[in-house]
């Protein structure tokens, strides 16, 4: 792949923003280039809306350039006012670390860190901890006047808040990441940065500061956030964050929400997101507009990302809950994997005790408020209403230690979409 093509590529996508002159940095990257995006290192995992970076960074890759996923020790140390209107909670030095093994593990999953333009993960930890205040002052403060940080949005948009203050902590992140492109010029000849739209401010520091302390010609791009239709962040559901680590977001979570979001959100999350190809998602779109019932946007997007994130047996786990919850016969599941499927469903507990002595499944009916009486709960036995594991019941009986769907739970049903779980303690 032709790497003079990558501006083309964003463009069609929708994903700048914001770059240095377009002419010239198309012209530098006619030629393999080194590149950086800088991760926060706030949690163990990094969440949706990290992956228009990360994606960038492995389009880059595609395209023949060497991308560096930075994660920051020490910045992360600081925290970046950028895109925010009160001061980040400083990090331990031990969860910090935690942290980056995490985001260093993933990275490792999306980039490729074994070809000729093979992907590093670097920390500025690793440059600026050596580094006295003094020497920091010395060598770094004097090329920045205090006016020019002033004039950054990320800067003056906190400043002018009656109800904030800006830290002079979180003041001097714009010099740490502004040195963070200045040392991985010097040190790796990276010569461009990417980030969020809020990371612009940044950006140009580190540009400026690599050209008055090692006269690098550099250059910056900013790409779009990823927000719904109305303007929220994406990838915020009723759990919090939707993150890339399956045990704090499981496949089948991951899943759901690209299942279910708005028709008006599917064009940027399958550009932005994805790497289908312009004819593939052109087909999708059009075959959205004619169908929009089908979901078929919705439904590609779930299916692409929940494999690349989680991988085929990921993909397969997520399809498999989705077919319970509409109906397919459970079996092979686990408590927590029912217990999130059917985390709206009422549930009863019984004690093992009274469920080896004998429950029917006109009492359980009963007991979990399917049905308002026996009577009721016999009727719709006999009108095939009643599913036991998603199988459908006609006979009276007992319930057995067989009819558990997973270790401890039994998944009643009665109608097409009423559920309840018996819960043997």
């Amino acid at each position: 792949m032709s790497v003079s093509n990558i501006i083309d590529e964003l463009k069609w996508r929708g994903l700048v923003h914001q770059s240095t002159d377009e002419a010239e940095l198309k012209t530098h990257l006619n030629q393999s280039r080194t590149l950086y995006c800088g991760f926060d290192p706030t949690a163990s995992s990094l969440h949706v809306g990290n992956l228009v970076p990360l994606m960038a960074l492995r389009r880059f890759q595609r395209f023949g350039h060497a991308p560096l996923c930075l994660v920051g020790g020490s910045t992360g140390m600081v925290g970046d006012p950028s895109g925010r209107s009160e001061e980040r909670n400083l990090l331990s030095q031990e969860t910090l670390a935690e942290n980056l093994a995490g985001i260093k593990k993933q990275a490792e999953r999306f980039l490729d860190f074994n070809c000729k333009n093979a992907a590093r993960v670097v920390n500025n930890y690793d440059w600026t901890a050596p580094i006295s205040f003094l020497e920091f002052l010395r060598d770094v403060g004097k090329h920045v006047t205090i006016n020019t940080m002033l004039a950054k949005e990320s800067v003056k948009s906190r400043i002018e808040r009656p109800d904030s203050g800006l830290s002079y902590t979180e003041f001097s992140y714009m010099l740490l990441q502004a040195f963070d492109f200045a040392h991985l010029y010097k040190a790796y000849g990276c010569t461009m940065q990417i980030g969020g739209s809020e990371q612009w401010g940044n950006i140009t520091a580190g540009i400026d500061l690599g050209r008055r302390m090692h006269g690098g010609s550099l250059f910056g791009m900013t790409l779009p956030l990823l927000l719904t239709s109305d303007g929220r962040k994406m990838g915020k559901s009723a759990k919090g964050a939707l993150w890339l680590d399956a045990n704090r977001t499981s496949p089948y979570a991951f899943y759901q929400y690209w299942i279910n979001i708005a028709d008006e959100d599917v064009g940027n999350c399958l550009r932005f997101l994805t790497e289908l190809s312009r004819e593939e998602i052109e087909a999708i779109d059009a075959e959205q507009k004619a169908k929009p019932g089908d979901r078929i946007g919705q439904k590609s997007i779930a299916k692409w990302l929940t494999q690349f994130v989680h991988g085929d047996a990921g993909l397969a786990a997520a399809q498999k809950a989705t077919d319970v919850f509409f109906g397919a016969e459970i079996d092979s599941l686990s408590d927590a994997q029912l217990n999130e499927i059917f985390a709206d469903v009422p549930s009863v507990t019984v004690v093992r005790g009274e469920f080896e002595a004998g429950l029917s499944i006109v009492d359980a009916l009963v007991r979990t408020g399917l049905c308002t009486s026996k009577a009721e709960a016999k009727r719709a036995l006999a009108a095939g209403a009643v599913a036991l594991n998603n199988r459908r019941m006609i006979e009276e009986r007992t319930l057995a230690d067989s009819d558990r769907a997973s270790e401890s739970v039994i998944v009643l049903r009665n109608g097409k979409k009423r559920y309840a779980l018996l819960r043997i303690a």
